[in-house]
């Protein structure tokens, strides 16, 4: 009886490794997808009035409930600087994917600044999706910045093919954006500082290397990623490395400094429309971004779905400097929409 008992207990233990394998196998599982021979790799051909173009996207893992689209910020950045989410996602069995719009560094770049506004990257978006065989029953669309404005824009002509949204490190709008950086975050500055880079901008000397300087050690280091620049991920170096300046000063202006001159998203405001999004909705704010964190605390309440998720000792990408918060609460919105 003895020797029989250790027995099932060995063939128990078998069985629950098995098991176990089993799960984690599935979400690795690749049958049937087409993308095996890339390593989750596709170049989507998006349709444009000026052209056929292909944007690139990479796929990790397998889940037939939860499929995460990232949209980076810029415009015109990269996909690089989402790394983090590799140390994540995984363990969570959350399948997700990188893609860089047109004109980022990995996708094709036709130039063509009449393709530089909301509507096309909203119709990109929409093809990207129909593409990869997303819809309500497993479509999560992930904006951080910019991509947060893409996220929003989409989710008020597109939500019918959404399971949830998440807006990272955005508000609902830009006038709101520049009064925050000019009335709270400018002041914050040593007053020579800003005084430079004031006389830069009223100059349009945006290239000048000063400039630069000035704000990535003043700006950038406290609101951007509140950590010294030489400890800055190598993702995150790597996706400011390859911006498409010429698209990023086109809509964004010359810096993250607030929106200055006639860039495109200048005036740019859904704060009124954000009660028509009516899929569940995560607003991700931190204390130290270059958003105003009560603002987008305000935002999550009025999404008649939405919450919010505040990351005490983050900036704008909190997903670094506040990651454990940032990551566990974005899973638990994930897994809780899921489970409903």
């Amino acid at each position: 009886m003895k020797q029989l008992a250790i027995l099932l207990l060995f063939f128990s233990i078998i069985g629950c490794s098995s098991h176990s394998n089993d799960a984690t196998s599935y979400y690795y599982d690749n049958s049937g997808r087409t993308d095996i021979e890339s390593g989750g790799v596709r170049m989507i051909p998006i349709h444009t009035p000026k052209g056929d173009f292909k944007v690139w996207t990479k796929r990790t893992g397998n889940n037939p409930t939860i499929k995460v689209l990232l949209l980076h910020g810029g415009p015109g950045i990269t996909h690089e600087y989402f790394e983090a989410c590799d140390s994540y996602f995984p363990g969570a069995e959350i399948e997700y994917y990188y893609y860089d719009q047109l004109e980022s560094h990995y996708s094709e770049k036709p130039n063509d600044t009449s393709l530089w506004n909301i509507h096309h990257f909203v119709e990109e978006v929409e093809q990207v999706r129909v593409a990869l065989e997303l819809d309500s029953t497993n479509f999560y669309l992930y904006g951080n910045s910019w991509g947060g404005i893409l996220g929003i824009e989409y989710a008020l002509k597109y939500q019918k093919n959404l399971k949830g949204l998440i807006v990272a490190n955005m508000v609902a709008s830009i006038p709101h954006y520049n009064k925050y950086a000019n009335e709270i975050l400018a002041l914050q500055l040593p007053p020579e500082v800003l005084k430079e880079i004031r006389h830069i901008e009223a100059d349009k000397d945006y290239l000048n290397p000063r400039y630069g300087e000035l704000l990535r050690e003043h700006y950038y280091t406290a609101h951007i990623l509140r950590k010294p620049l030489d400890q800055w991920p190598d993702g995150v170096n790597r996706g400011f490395e390859h911006i498409n300046y010429p698209l990023y000063l086109d809509m964004q202006g010359p810096s993250e400094f607030g929106i200055v001159g006639d860039a495109k998203l200048q005036g740019w405001d859904r704060s009124r429309d954000l009660p028509n999004i009516k899929v569940p909705t995560l607003v991700i704010g931190a204390k130290y971004d270059t958003m105003d964190p009560d603002y987008m605390e305000w935002m999550s309440t009025q999404f008649p779905l939405g919450q919010y998720l505040y990351c005490a000792n983050g900036s704008h990408l909190a997903m670094y400097d506040d990651q454990q918060v940032f990551f566990e609460g974005l899973i638990r919105f994930l897994k809780e929409v899921d489970n409903k």
